[in-house]
């Protein structure tokens, strides 16, 4: 007798059934029922029954079982879940717990998205306009360095000139020169006034003497070669006072104005009060009229056109010790340190813009825009550790009229203004 087993259970074998087939139950396929196990026997047809022949019987069943498999009837399963339950399927209400998670994250990707490109453009738009400023004030590339943007142990050393601008005569004669000289690691800085009236040989070794405010004038062809003649007059202020000056920066004062109403004015301390005789206008050929404008003892707050006149005021109707060229030094160093310390003030920023075109048209340097946005940084002029320096007819200068009023060392020694200055850089 054979002994068969399933392919899935190797290790359990089916016994064959003890039982013949019934009558008629020959060939036929049973469905719906588990209980009687196949009989896989090899049958000879009625060995059991020979006595009786039955014919077989002919049923739907028996008819469809050579030829075809009949599915067994199957029940309409049940509909399954989606396979998206957040997305909601027709006629149903759909589950948005998911969707109500996952939709603020997405709304957050792309507001971050939002700002992000927002920043790029107007990093791109400041860049742009910042370094168009860096190569419209200074001939050197606006990110490059010469002082290693002050990482240097030595002294920076920086002639600042004012002038008056405009088209008049006399627009490019030095009104006020100011060396700013800096200490970079621990930002202790010196002011020295040089008295533009101080009496200088110019050519060098050519046996004239000019103003030390002509140099400028004449070195740059009135104005049309500016870093001519603004490294003419560096050398001579080197000569003078002994100090290592390599850079410069020409102030337009007529830019100066409007820079100045660009941030919004300034502060000022009025040390001494005063009513100035200025002229109307700078121009004498379109108005020689005069103004008697007053400036009173203490804390002031100035416009351009106020400011600008209270720095460059020559003549005083009361106060005469106003009139002097020390006076106007001192002033002008005042007004500078208020554009400075109201520049580095957060209010101001929204209005840097502006500050900017202003400043453009104002300004004119040797050094780069780095080197002079960190040297802007690292001087604090309202320091009170900042030394300032005047010379003068109270320590090293004398009077002279040639006929015109001049200054000059005393007994025409040019060593004791090196050594004066030297003695008072560190006070």
């Amino acid at each position: 007798m054979n002994k068969f087993s399933f392919d899935d259970e190797k290790t359990q074998r089916i016994p064959p059934s003890s039982q013949g087939a019934g009558p008629g139950q020959q060939g036929k396929l049973v469905l719906g029922n588990n209980s009687v196990q196949p009989d896989y026997r090899q049958h000879q047809p009625y060995a059991a029954y020979p006595q009786v022949q039955h014919a077989p019987v002919a049923s739907q069943v028996d008819q469809l079982a050579p030829t075809m498999y009949v599915q067994p009837p199957m029940s309409v399963p049940p509909q399954s879940a989606p396979v998206y339950p957040q997305i909601a399927q027709p006629g149903q209400p759909g589950n948005n717990k998911k969707m109500q998670a996952k939709r603020p994250r997405r709304m957050g990707c792309l507001v971050g998205l939002g700002i992000l490109l927002v920043v790029c453009i107007l990093s791109a738009i400041v860049s742009q306009r910042v370094l168009a400023f860096g190569s419209a004030i200074s001939p050197q590339s606006p990110l490059s360095t010469q002082t290693n943007y002050m990482g240097t142990s030595d002294r920076v050393n920086m002639l600042v000139m004012g002038y008056g601008g405009g088209n008049h005569d006399g627009a490019n004669l030095i009104d006020s020169m100011v060396v700013v000289s800096t200490l970079p690691q621990n930002h202790h800085t010196s002011l020295i006034s040089i008295p533009r009236d101080l009496y200088v040989q110019y050519p060098p070794n050519s046996g004239k003497y000019v103003k030390m405010n002509e140099i400028y004038e004449d070195a740059s062809q009135n104005g049309a070669q500016r870093i001519a003649g603004s490294d003419a007059t560096v050398a001579k202020v080197k000569l003078v006072t002994g100090l290592d000056v390599k850079y410069w920066l020409m102030i337009d004062f007529n830019g100066f104005r409007e820079l100045i109403d660009s941030i919004g004015g300034v502060d000022v301390y009025v040390p001494d009060a005063f009513t100035a005789k200025y002229p109307k206008n700078d121009d004498a050929k379109q108005d020689a009229s005069w103004i008697y404008p007053h400036f009173s003892k203490g804390n002031q707050h100035m416009d351009g056109e106020t400011a600008i006149r209270y720095a460059r005021a020559r003549y005083a109707t009361d106060n005469l010790a106003e009139g002097s060229d020390f006076a106007r030094s001192a002033r002008q160093q005042i007004i500078i340190k208020a554009v400075l310390a109201k520049v580095k003030q957060v209010s101001t920023w929204p209005s840097m813009f502006n500050a900017l075109d202003a400043l453009q048209k104002t300004i004119y340097t040797n050094l780069s825009m780095a080197d002079l946005m960190q040297l802007a940084l690292k001087v604090d002029l309202n320091d009170v550790k900042t030394a300032h320096i005047g010379l003068s007819n109270q320590n090293v200068l004398e009077d002279a009229y040639i006929p015109f009023y001049v200054a000059r060392p005393k007994n025409g020694d040019w060593s004791l203004i090196s050594r004066y200055v030297q003695a008072h850089l560190y006070n």
